[in-house]
């Protein structure tokens, strides 16, 4: 098998190209290049050495990947017939895709590679930069990066920034954490004698002139709290800070059972702020519900007994595996599918895949009766537990409405009690067969209620002042009056 030696060019001028590397290349009876546009190769140009490059391969394809993937293909068919060498910017193990394909088909067996030195670009950034890497430092692809993988609190380093598009996407994608007039420095051939940094706001990124394929963008960490609220572990810090020695007494006097009506309580404002549709509230919402998570997922750590790392953790280990249609090989056609194979998956998590345990347990919720009988009933049903038919459900209903109104007239506070949550039961069931959500429809009634007797009372203290001062006959009519301005809305 004949060997593919890759070499690297430096990251800048031909001044700064160690002595090893220029020797190599010197030897070299040809030598092929990923990119003609580098300084150094037009110095060895006028050396005679001669070197043939895959810059035409760019213009064949709209994405990278397809590039790369092109010229690894070239030159294993090359490296068939004789050894040959292959030389990139930079140093071969840093940012360079192309070698990152090629060292895979080495794990194949297709080819044997010798990769040697070459200065990497980062070198000469730290010092023109003047910072050491010790504090931290993330180095990304501008082409593919999220801004869900940047830590605003760390040294930030983007590659394959080398035109005013590639400079756009990533001012883009910056700008989805940092603010728009956040600093971003521009570096332009650091190391060399046309060595260039310039400062800029965020939003200026892609009018720079500097920006070629020398270009490293880099975005100094946050140093400052309040620049950092896109990023979660400012928000972890803040909770952190909150529950401890001196945060706020409430928030340290705090437990999981104190806290189960807040939880209760923001919930179902963040379900109100759905049926409202109105976005801004429903972040603001979603905070709130975020907000008693992080107060929970603290408690524990600050009791020792888990932290958010462990419900990440359990969360993302029951999704991956109670979801093998997406994360493995297995197939659905349906969502009935999923459903059955996600009930399925539910029991084998059992000792031996046998369900151990009572049909009903965690199926109770403490902070919603009529959440809990759904969630009784759903189970059951899932088991065959069911009327074949809604009219099945109908005749309890009537059955039970019947034994309720008997305990009206002859029973005790006990037996109707008994008999209207008998009542009250038979409705979450007709509500679930029908597809209904017994807690949201409670809810609906509630805010239905509160909206009209709001009216009611506006009318009573804008006329009398005095509830006592009207018949329910005359409250009665502000309330159809009510009815009648709200619509369906009320």
């Amino acid at each position: 098998m004949h060997q593919l030696t890759i070499i690297g060019l430096g990251a800048s001028d031909f001044e700064q190209l160690q002595i090893g590397v220029y020797r190599k290349l010197q030897q070299a009876k040809k030598i092929y290049v990923r990119t003609i546009d580098h300084p150094v190769l037009n110095e060895l140009a006028t050396e005679g050495v001669e070197f043939e490059s895959f810059d035409h391969v760019y213009e064949k394809h709209d994405d990278f990947r397809p590039v790369y993937e092109e010229i690894v293909a070239t030159l294993l068919s090359y490296v068939e017939k004789e050894d040959i060498m292959y030389a990139v910017p930079g140093h071969p193990l840093v940012a360079e895709l192309t070698v990152q394909l090629l060292i895979e088909a080495e794990k194949e067996g297709k080819v044997k590679l010798n990769i040697e030195g070459g200065q990497s670009f980062l070198d000469p950034i730290f010092g023109a930069l003047r910072i050491d890497p010790i504090d931290g430092f993330q180095l990304v692809d501008g082409t593919t990066f999220s801004a869900h993988e940047v830590n605003m609190k760390q040294h930030l380093l983007i590659a394959q920034v080398y035109d005013t598009f590639s400079a756009s996407e990533v001012k883009l994608t910056l700008m989805e954490k940092y603010s728009e007039d956040y600093p971003v420095t521009i570096v332009t051939a650091a190391g060399s004698k046309d060595e260039k940094l310039r400062t800029v706001p965020l939003y200026e990124l892609d009018r720079a002139a500097e920006i070629d394929n020398l270009t490293t963008v880099y975005v100094p960490p946050v140093t400052n709290r309040d620049e950092a609220l896109r990023e979660w572990s400012t928000f972890r810090e803040i909770i952190s800070t909150l529950r401890g020695p001196n945060g706020c007494p409430w928030d340290q006097q705090q437990t999981h059972e104190s806290l189960k009506r807040y939880m209760l309580e923001e919930v179902h404002e963040f379900l109100q702020t759905i049926d409202e549709q109105d976005d801004e509230h429903l972040i603001e919402e979603l905070g709130d519900v975020l907000l008693q998570v992080f107060l929970h997922a603290q408690i524990g750590e600050d009791e020792g007994f888990f932290n958010l790392e462990d419900i990440l953790e359990a969360i993302s280990t029951k999704m991956i595996r109670r979801h093998p249609h997406v994360f493995s090989d297995a197939t659905v056609d349906s969502v009935e599918e999923v459903n059955a194979n996600w009930e399925k998956i539910k029991s084998k998590e059992n000792v031996n895949g046998e369900i151990s345990e009572p049909l009903l347990k965690g199926e109770y919720r403490a902070t919603s009766s009529l959440q809990t009988s759904y969630n009784y009933q759903r189970r059951a049903a899932k088991v065959g537990f069911e009327w074949p038919s809604a009219d099945g459900v109908w005749e309890k209903f009537s059955e039970e409405w019947k034994e309720f109104r008997a305990e009206v007239t002859n029973g005790t506070n006990e037996t109707r009690l008994d008999e209207f949550g008998d009542v009250l039961f038979t409705l979450v069931n007709i509500a679930r067969v029908y597809k209904i959500s017994a807690e949201d429809a409670m809810l609906h009634a509630n805010r239905k209620f509160a909206s009209r007797f709001g009216y009611v009372e506006a009318q009573v203290m804008a006329g009398k002042k005095d509830f006592k001062a009207y018949t329910f006959e005359e409250l009665d009519a502000f309330w159809n009056e009510a009815k009648l301005q709200g619509g369906n809305k009320i």
